[in-house]
């Protein structure tokens, strides 16, 4: 079911446009110039994206899966209606991102890339949010459109976008892969995967609680595990599937703790292998997005996951076995404002911008 937009308009001449519209247009032009100079990898492709053709993938091939996995950022709180910031008026009144909506003002359906969420809280049960092909639906989005339509575009094969993941959860705790070990800090003992509480005065026993290190990766693995396990149900009249690649968009809850925050790195290395292991995709590319509001040179912690972050992209050189297969997408320059603690202030630009960020990244990746 698509959503009307009978405002909308798709002038074939700058002739047609409203002036407000040119004015958003050539601002628009000026700061994609800016960025493609400034950090060329934070920008989404300078070609616009078509319009989907309507038509089906070649279900002769498996499905391409991407996972989507985080917190709240990747989660997604960008405003679908209302005024500046919204997604509609972007769409009605600055004319960005055109592909979204067809010549009669509906929302468009990609036919050929299947958008699935789910979500749950550690290893509890898990709820279903979307299952149908692309389509903007819902009052929030995140970044799942600007990838979809990046990966759809660009692929013959049919993808499922496939989003896994809550809110308010941190690389160094909830969502700490398997394989991480203890570590002692200022006196303190850290979890390690499995281990309970988060941390423990040096020389005492801990005390479990109803929550270990890890319990939210392993939740959200297991509910992406599960829709994969019933594939034509996701993704109707598919026999077969490939785990293609993994986006990343989290940090947030770990800039709030030194510990955390100075362990970034390594955990962010150690989650990519696992994913990469659990799923038996061992090479699956990886895309990761930065904090919005993280400037380049930024100290403390959110200077310290920043720095993560970018060290593990492949062009880095830090980690030779990343190289062609991680990236990361500085989204500073993407960002509208606020803050990942308030979620953008619920810009939808700052989310479409990132996905379609995220989208051509791994794009690149792919054709390397």
């Amino acid at each position: 079911m698509t959503c009307s937009l009978p405002s909308v308009r798709r002038p074939l001449s700058l002739l047609a446009l409203p002036a407000v519209a040119i004015a958003y247009g050539a601002i628009a032009l000026a700061v994609n110039a800016q960025l493609a100079e400034a950090a060329p990898r934070s920008v989404h492709a300078g070609d616009e994206l078509p319009d989907p053709d309507g038509k089906p993938a070649d279900m002769s091939k498996p499905v391409q899966v991407y996972i989507l996995l985080g917190q709240s950022n990747m989660l997604g709180a960008g405003k679908v209606n209302g005024e500046e910031g919204s997604l509609k008026f972007a769409v009605e009144t600055k004319g960005l991102y055109p592909y979204l909506v067809d010549d009669a003002g509906a929302w468009t359906v990609r036919n050929d890339v299947r958008h699935v969420r789910v979500m749950g809280s550690g290893t509890g049960g898990s709820r279903q949010f979307n299952n149908e092909f692309m389509t903007v639906t819902g009052g929030k989005i995140g970044p799942e459109y600007g990838i979809g339509h990046h990966l759809g575009h660009a692929t013959e094969a049919p993808v499922m976008v496939l989003k896994s993941c809550i809110g308010n959860r941190s690389l160094g705790w909830d969502l700490l892969p398997p394989g991480s070990e203890r570590y002692e800090l200022d006196g303190k003992v850290y979890a390690g995967y499995k281990d309970s509480p988060d941390v423990w005065d040096k020389g005492t026993e801990p005390e479990r609680i109803n929550w270990y290190a890890g319990m939210q990766y392993d939740g959200d693995v297991a509910r992406a595990k599960k829709v994969l396990e019933d594939l034509d149900k996701y993704y109707p009249g598919a026999k077969e599937y490939e785990v293609a690649g993994f986006f990343w968009w989290q940090g947030d809850k770990d800039r709030y703790k030194d510990a955390h925050a100075s362990k970034y790195e390594e955990n962010l290395v150690r989650l990519i292998g696992q994913l990469r292991a659990d799923f038996e995709a061992p090479e699956a590319k990886f895309v990761i997005a930065t904090l919005g509001q993280t400037k380049k040179g930024a100290d403390g912690n959110e200077g310290k996951i920043l720095e993560a972050m970018l060290n593990v992209d492949g062009t880095a050189g830090k980690y030779p076995e990343f190289k062609g297969a991680v990236s990361t997408v500085y989204t500073h320059p993407l960002s509208k404002g606020g803050a990942s603690n308030g979620h953008y202030g619920g810009n939808a630009e700052t989310y479409m911008n990132v996905g379609e960020a995220m989208g051509h990244a791994m794009v690149e990746l792919n054709e390397d």
